[in-house]
């Protein structure tokens, strides 16, 4: 389990080297899902690239399985492991407006709610989550979609470069003009192709936001969501809505922004779905919108997700979704539900790795427990549910949010031919799959030169 000081001695790095013994180990190695106890033989909190680039040459040079790890909210644990390094990049987390050219630098281990913090005084923004204590770096790698998403597009359809360390050591700089294959895969692949230690995001004048919430009981919820159902089609782009299912109720969110949030009437429609609403407009700013559910999904508890896309809500799919909704073991497990269209579908399917353009909804089964009494019951609602909706899914999915992991889940994400192209780019930069703790794309079987670790310079 132990990582020789050997390695350690020539790799100068300058961040945190924290090993069991240390006093910060117990706390450093907990990640946000709490079904995950695992013990790292090293922890390295990196503060550079060069930080990042000697971690990996450990990794590499001692054999160990390497965990990064951002904000920490792998669904399915992947950031961090029993006995390898974890490359903590919590450090990494400077975040620069240039409000005259609209573009934020983003550190690799920044988290949403900063880069929200950091254009709020210019009034722009970048479309992201809708958790504001979510890194950066894993919502982006696998798409990343939430409020401004109809308006803006993807958190993907906002990044204009990123600095990538490879698995050889290899620092590349890469674009849509520069290394654009590898551009192409990292929109939408994970973490499967190296470390991301900067991107650089386009942001976009936000204007006025305006929301409201409302709530039904269950027993209204199917009729309330065949209403809502009728009048999202028509919705324009600047006005956003999510709902969730609980065993109790029908919790529905509506969100627009700019010039038609001066008042709430675009949104006002959502809360007239049936006479049991209770609920209205709230009086929040973005950023404080952006933090409004994060309470409810702290870190420490024990969370399944797996979700899937819908072209739209069919009848029979809410019917599944109440039914489901009612048979819930907890009180906070939830099927969500995140309205997508507008200017995500702009941009064509193989424009990015990621696969979903076409669908007008996101769903995610998500039981949410404290006991590990409870285990059985949640993971196997849990999957039960994501099974009978994906009958009714696309066949593309979003890596993000599955909250199992196997060698088909990367493949049914992409799709067969993006795989193929995926899995080329994957034995052009990691033949030995060293970042296998993701959704992991398997290098193309194909012969290929021998990797060799790049020295530091």
């Amino acid at each position: 389990m132990k990582i020789s000081a050997a390695a350690l001695s020539p790799t100068k790095i300058s961040g945190n080297i924290i090993r069991p013994d240390h006093p910060d180990y117990d706390r450093l190695r907990q990640v946000w899902n709490g079904s995950f106890d695992r013990y790292p033989a090293l922890i390295i909190q990196a503060r550079n690239t060069e930080d990042v680039r000697n971690a990996i040459r450990v990794a590499v040079a001692e054999a160990k399985p390497l965990a990064v790890r951002g904000g920490g909210h792998s669904i399915p644990g992947f950031s961090t492991c029993d006995g390898g390094i974890v490359l903590d990049l919590s450090l990494m987390n400077a975040v620069e407006v240039e409000p005259a050219t609209r573009v934020v630098t983003v550190g690799g281990g920044a988290l949403l709610g900063q880069i929200d913090a950091a254009g709020a005084p210019f009034g722009l923004a970048t479309p992201a989550g809708v958790i504001s204590h979510t890194g950066v770096g894993g919502l982006a790698l696998g798409g990343g979609m939430g409020w401004l998403s109809r308006r803006f597009g993807m958190t993907i359809d906002s990044l204009l470069d990123a600095t990538v360390v490879t698995a050889t050591g290899d620092i590349v700089e890469c674009s849509a003009e520069t290394e654009p294959e590898l551009f192409w895969g990292l929109r939408g692949g994970g973490g499967n192709f190296g470390v991301v230690t900067q991107f650089r995001f386009r942001m976009h004048d936000l204007g006025p936001v305006a929301m409201a919430n409302w709530t039904y009981p269950l027993s209204a919820a199917a009729t309330a969501l065949r209403a809502y159902r009728d009048l999202a089609r028509t919705a324009p782009r600047v006005v956003a809505t999510s709902f969730s299912l609980s065993s109790a109720s029908l919790s529905l969110t509506a969100f627009s922004s700019g010039n038609a949030a001066r008042t709430a009437d675009p949104i006002q429609p959502f809360g007239q779905l049936g006479p049991a609403a209770e609920g209205g407009v709230l009086g929040l700013s973005y950023c404080d919108f952006q933090c409004r559910n994060d309470a409810f999904v702290p870190w420490g508890r024990r969370y399944y997700s797996r979700g899937g896309f819908l072209h739209d809500l069919e009848d029979a799919t809410i019917a599944e979704m109440v039914d489901a909704a009612a048979q819930a073991p907890t009180a906070e497990s939830e099927i969500y539900v995140l309205q997508l269209g507008g200017a995500i579908s702009d941009l064509p399917e193989e424009a990015t790795a990621y696969s979903g353009r076409a669908a007008g909804y996101y769903w995610v089964a998500n039981p949410i427990w404290d006991l590990t009494l409870d285990d059985a019951a949640c993971l196997g609602w849990g999957r039960a549910t994501a099974r009978q909706l994906m009958a009714r899914s696309m066949d593309t999915n979003y890596v993000n949010e599955q909250g199992d992991s196997g060698s088909d889940v990367a493949e049914k994400a992409y799709g067969a031919t993006k795989y193929r192209r995926l899995s080329a780019l994957k034995a052009r930069f990691d033949s030995r799959n060293l970042f296998r703790l993701n959704q992991n794309i398997l290098p193309d079987p194909a012969p290929s030169s021998p990797q060799r670790l790049s020295q530091p310079e």
